[in-house]
């Protein structure tokens, strides 16, 4: 048999030294140490698309990221709902943060992007979105639970599709269906030869790239946490366990890397709820406006 038909066929953990060079013997090596799990393992994007807990190839299939969603949203309610009946006219510190929250998404995201007349109407929902994707969020720096609900595209669509429809409906209520395709496509000021080139890109803006970027955003950025917090502390574990002594002292650094990344992930998960509800009140303001 030719020598590179042996080295095809070798397999860990015994390679046939006779047959395959130096290189095939240290792959087969590295397999047989994976296969143990042993080794370094790097976080992929299988991470993200765990097997089912149930209902596998169902319509109820249910995941280890379903359930991440469903512990985050009964916390949620159930934090929401002590703090509403324990509420005081003089507050204690729980009080305190959750009325420091609610009030600066009315105040600081609705009133100051729609003014306060307009922002009323919408304060409920921007809030409720504000504190469901900041659930979500933290969820991924939370021991046990670990990833982001909204680390998979599923739910940040959700909260975009909601987002677009309210969008849409305001403007349209406003401006009538036609009156908002008029000032949303054909923008005043613009010379007519223009809107050759122009009202195709606002087409695309208006209906495909303002809900696209909302939900895309959100679950980059969740993805991209999760990844850099799996891969400092799958490092720090195979440096202090599995690594040679002269390399275990790497393990401190990765160990407070993973720190830092974890409290840099705590404020990237508040900064994403904060960014998607004021697009979303940016968008409502530029659906409801009859001039550009």
């Amino acid at each position: 048999m030719p020598t590179g038909v042996a080295c095809a066929d070798a397999r860990p953990p015994t390679p046939d030294p006779r047959s395959c060079d130096l290189s095939s013997t240290a792959t087969a090596a590295l397999t047989l140490a994976a296969e143990e799990g042993e080794g370094f393992h790097a976080p992929t994007l299988a991470d993200f698309f765990p097997g089912p807990i149930f209902g596998d190839g169902t319509l109820v299939e249910f995941n280890r990221i379903m359930l991440v969603r469903v512990i985050a949203a009964v916390l949620l309610v159930a934090v929401m709902a002590f703090a509403a009946s324990r509420a005081r006219l003089v507050p204690g510190r729980g009080q305190n943060v959750v009325e420091v929250l609610l009030d600066f998404v009315r105040v600081n995201v609705a009133e100051e992007i729609l003014g306060r007349k307009e922002a009323a109407r919408f304060v409920p929902l921007l809030t409720a979105i504000f504190f469901a994707i900041l659930a979500f969020n933290i969820t991924g720096v939370i021991p046990g639970l670990n990833i982001a609900g909204t680390s998979v595209i599923g739910l940040p669509i959700v909260f975009a599709v909601i987002m677009y429809v309210v969008y849409l409906r305001a403007g349209i209520q406003r401006q009538g269906l036609g009156g908002f395709l008029r000032t949303n496509l054909f923008p005043a000021g613009v010379p007519a030869p223009m809107y050759v080139l122009l009202t195709p890109i606002e087409f695309l803006t208006v209906f495909v790239l303002r809900p696209a970027t909302l939900a895309i955003r959100l679950v980059a950025n969740m993805i991209a946490g999760h990844l850099m917090l799996v891969l400092c502390f799958a490092a720090t574990n195979y440096f202090i366990l599995e690594a040679a002594p002269a390399l275990k002292a790497f393990g401190a650094v990765t160990f407070v890397a993973g720190l830092a990344i974890t409290l840099f992930e705590v404020f990237i998960a508040a900064l994403q709820a904060y960014i998607f509800v004021v697009l979303s009140a940016v968008y409502i303001n530029l659906s409801i406006e009859t001039e550009h």
